[in-house]
Parts: structure tokens; C-alpha cells; sequence
């Protein structure tokens, strides 16, 4: 144990919080909600909120509700689609919408500027994949969570929903789509800004910016201790019975160094990526859609290829990719030694036997960090035929570190987010990349459960549960009735009429 000076009343909280992302924000609205005194500090390395992976440029900003991305319904091997993580997918985007619903309807968030609603889109060329979106559609919209999906292979309706994706093409070529009005574009760099706002000025609530947590350590009573770098407090250790790790790809850095018997099989491999973006008002004005593609094979999810129509600082754009890359740093501001930093002999061997099960996206990775402006337009021709690259500018997209895990069968290569928390629950880490933001409230529901378990029983953090989700206790998947009526309140408490 290092020596602290953490004794004092000053320094010492009900919980830390490390990083001001969307997910360490979503947790301090939930918690200073349901319990305003409580004590907590927010640390970010960052001058300011919402820099890094939450920074509208460096994510897809898609509501993610699986309303048109195809890697969540995967083909089996069987022939037949998966839609389980589909709707697991939509309930837990719509549970977000809730929470933001609520917190509009107290007056602590304008939806306007954060969210916008646009059309969601799959697109898809050649008989093989029409033939899939033809069964997705099927399996999908004969429930009520996807009731709304429209599918079409006419190019008169195709040119009415994606007129600048039509431009230039033959009528001969065999291309499909889906459709869902209901979606929505979100900055989740203006989110989060917008968390922090509304609770950086209450007395129980200090968010210290520029900070580095430089070590963390729990003693025998089960008390964390943090020393922190940097800041206006400069220097000093901090204590609290409560830490959450959710630093984006820092937070695997810091669960190593935690200590705990649950971080020791985890491992990371960080993926960069790139956009195209467009801000020309001769195209941002005629495409209004979030248009995703199908994905290469061996691709990571994050760069599934997609059209976006774009609301960054209230300007509109068009954002297409992302183009992937590698880069050893786990943050888009971090250092390059950090891959090479996370490799410990409990670790060594699980990420050699994911890397040797993902030959495919070692090629895919090696491809992409190849590719020229030329190749990349190209790519873009596939959905603007009549793409001008002058009108298109390359921009840095945000950093990912997908998760490799040990398990039963090895080390795998997980490309979704999970929680890791300690047995005690004293401790808890956020990792992995999409749909990440977009599910933030559900997985952050899922910490609270996990490490508040007695909190979340009282009587007092259940009422206010049911104020900011109504639909509380009800499965809006198998309850028709229950979906519809949150999604009337939500939509109309988010004007998404």
C-alpha cells in the first residue's frame, strides 16, 4: 500500500469515477439521481468532457437499435439468422431513450442538442445479400419492436428514400433496402457535456479535468485508494469504497493495475479508424439517412461500412466509413507503448491464441492500413457512384480496444462491451467498444445492480428508479402494449414526432 493522505473528509468519497466519457457520466446522473448527497469525483486525463471516444467525430453517432446494422443479426451455421442481440439491442437503446425522456421532462436536458431523428437504412447489393435482408425483414418486422421496417428492391422507392446513393446507377443493378423513420442521430460528445453540466454544480459532485490516476490499491477494509497527478489539486491520494473504471481503452490499463482476480484474463487489441466527411451542402441536403452496409469478411464491427448523415456542434455533414487501422496506442490520445504495457505473463498466451483464431482480421487490419485516399473513394463509390473527391476530407475517427478474453475454450476475441466487476463490488470496468454509447444507460444499470446491490433494493432508489423508467419491471419485448406506450411518452417527451 502506498502512503496516503486520504483521511481527511476532503479527500474521501462515496465513489470515483475515472473518465468523463459517456460512460462514466451516464453513471453520475444515475447515481446522484436516485441519491443526491452522495459524495463523487469524476477524474478525466482530458482538459474537458467528451473528449475521446464520446467526441462526436471519433464514433459512429448512430443510435444503436439494430434497426440496419446487419452484423447483429449474424448468419448461422446453420443458414438461419440470429435476432437475439437485435432486440436485446433495441430494448436497451430504448431504455436510454427513456432515461433521457425523463431527465428532458425535469428540465436537465434539451433533446435538440444532442439529438436528432433520422431515418435508419440497410442497403445491400447482389442476390445473395437481398436475399438475407429479405429474411431479416421477415424475422424482424412480424414483432412489434420492428413492426415499422419497410423493405423495397424498386429503385423508384429506393430513389425517394436514398436519392444521392441513386444518382448514377443502372436500372438494371439488383440492390434492396430496409427502412426504419424511427432512428436517430445522437452526439454523444454534446451528451455527455450536457450530464456533466447539469450535476458539476452541486456541492456533493467535484470533477477534476487534466488529472491522471497514476496508481489505484484497496486495503483490508475494502476501502480504495487512488493516486491522482495533475489537475488544480495537483498531486494528491484520494479514498472511496467505490470505483469505477470507465476510461475507454484506459480502463483495461487501470483494471490490471487494480489488482483484482477478475481483470487477470482479460487482454486488448486496439483498433484505429478513419472517415471520409463530406460538408458540402449540394450532398448534406440531399441525403437524410444513416445507410449501413454489409460488413468484410474479418472486419470488426466498427467498421462496418455506412452513408451517415451527421449533427456535429449543430452543423450537418456526411461522415462515411470507417476505414480501419492499427495503432498500438488505447486511446486516441494515448501512448504508443500501451498495447505493449498490457501484456503480462497471465495475459501472453490468451492473446496469442486469439490472434492465431483471427487470421482474417489480421489480414483485413493489414489491408486497410494500405489503403490510399484513391482506395478509400473507391470504397465510397460502392455507395455515391457519383462521389467527387474533392468534396471529401479524411478525419481521424476515435480509438477502440476490443476485448480478448480468457475462457473455457481459450483466449477469444470478443467485439462487443462487458463489465467487470469484483467479487466484492467494490471495483467495476467498463471494456470493449460498440454499441457501447448508445446502450450506455442499460450497461450502467447493470454496475449499479451489480455493485449497489442493497442501495438498489431500498425503497427510496426504487421509487426513483420507476420516475426516470416507468417501464421499469416490464419486458417491452414480449409486452406489446408496454413497448408502444414508452415509446409514445418517449417520443414525445424527445420530440421525435
Amino acid at each position: 500500500m502506498f502512503n496516503t493522505n486520504a483521511s481527511d473528509s476532503e479527500n474521501t468519497y462515496d465513489a470515483v469515477l475515472v473518465g468523463a466519457g459517456i460512460m462514466s457520466s451516464t453513471l453520475a446522473v444515475l447515481l446522484h439521481e436516485l441519491e443526491p448527497d452522495l459524495r463523487l469525483l469524476v477524474v478525466e486525463r482530458l482538459s474537458s468532457a467528451g473528449l475521446e471516444s464520446s467526441c462526436a467525430k471519433n464514433n459512429a453517432g448512430t443510435g444503436h437499435a439494430a434497426n440496419c446494422e446487419l452484423n447483429y443479426t449474424p448468419i448461422q451455421k446453420d443458414g438461419s439468422l440470429s435476432t437475439y442481440k437485435a432486440f436485446e439491442i433495441n430494448k436497451s437503446f430504448e431504455q436510454s431513450l427513456e432515461f433521457w425522456a425523463s431527465l428532458a421532462e425535469k428540465g436537465k436536458l434539451i433533446p435538440k442538442t444532442f439529438l436528432n431523428k433520422l431515418p435508419h437504412i440497410s442497403l445491400v447489393f447482389g442476390d445473395n445479400d437481398i436475399s438475407m435482408l429479405k429474411n431479416r425483414f421477415s424475422e424482424l418486422s412480424s414483432h412489434a419492436a420492428f413492426a415499422q421496417m419497410e423493405f423495397t428492391k424498386d429503385h423508384g422507392a429506393l430513389k425517394e428514400w436514398i436519392p444521392l446513393i441513386m444518382d448514377g446507377r443502372k436500372q438494371s443493378e439488383k440492390i434492396a433496402a430496409t427502412r426504419i423513420k424511427r432512428g436517430t442521430d445522437i452526439d454523444f460528445g454534446n451528451l455527455t457535456r450536457s450530464y456533466i453540466n447539469q450535476i458539476e454544480g452541486a456541492k456533493s459532485i467535484e470533477i477534476n479535468y487534466s488529472t491522471n490516476v497514476e496508481n489505484l490499491q484497496q486495503d483490508s477494509e475494502g476501502n480504495w485508494y487512488l493516486s491522482l497527478e495533475g489537475g488544480a489539486k495537483k498531486n494528491r491520494i484520494v479514498r472511496s469504497k467505490f470505483v469505477f473504471l470507465g476510461a475507454g481503452g484506459g480502463a483495461l490499463t487501470l483494471l490490471q493495475k487494480s489488482g483484482i482476480p477478475e481483470g487477470l484474463s482479460y487482454a486488448g487489441f486496439p483498433v484505429s479508424g478513419k472517415w471520409l466527411i463530406c460538408e458540402e451542402e449540394k450532398s448534406t441536403k440531399i441525403h437524410h439517412a444513416k445507410v449501413y452496409g454489409n460488413a468484410a469478411v474479418g472486419a470488426p464491427p466498427m467498421s462496418v461500412p455506412h452513408l451517415d448523415t451527421r449533427w456535429i456542434g449543430g452543423k450537418r455533414s456526411l461522415l462515411f466509413g470507417p476505414f480501419a487501422g492499427f495503432s498500438s496506442n488505447f486511446l486516441k490520445y494515448g501512448s504508443k507503448l500501451d498495447l505493449f504495457r498490457s501484456i503480462k505473463t497471465t495475459n501472453v498466451f490468451t492473446m496469442l491464441q486469439a490472434g492465431l483464431d483471427n487470421i482474417d482480421l489480421g489480414k483485413y487490419l493489414f489491408n486497410q492500413v494500405r489503403q490510399t485516399n484513391e482506395d478509400r473513394i473507391e470504397t465510397l463509390k460502392r455507395f455515391l457512384p457519383l462521389a467527387s473527391p474533392n468534396d471529401w476530407k479524411l478525419s481521424i475517427a476515435g480509438q477502440r480496444v476490443q476485448i480478448i478474453k480468457q475462457t473455457s475454450k481459450g483466449g477469444v476475441l470478443k467485439m462487443g462491451t462487458e463489465v467487470v466487476t469484483s467479487s466484492d463490488g467494490s471495483i467495476a470496468a467498463l471494456l470493449g467498444a460498440s454499441p457501447g454509447a448508445s446502450t450506455a444507460v442499460t450497461i450502467m444499470m447493470e454496475v449499479l445492480e451489480r455493485c449497489w446491490k442493497e442501495k438498489m433494493k431500498s425503497s427510496q432508489w426504487q421509487k426513483r428508479m420507476q420516475v426516470l423508467f416507468p417501464s421499469m419491471g416490464t419486458d417491452i419485448n414480449s409486452n406489446q402494449e408496454a413497448l408502444l406506450a414508452i415509446r409514445k411518452r418517449n417520443d414525445f417527451l424527445l420530440k421525435l414526432i
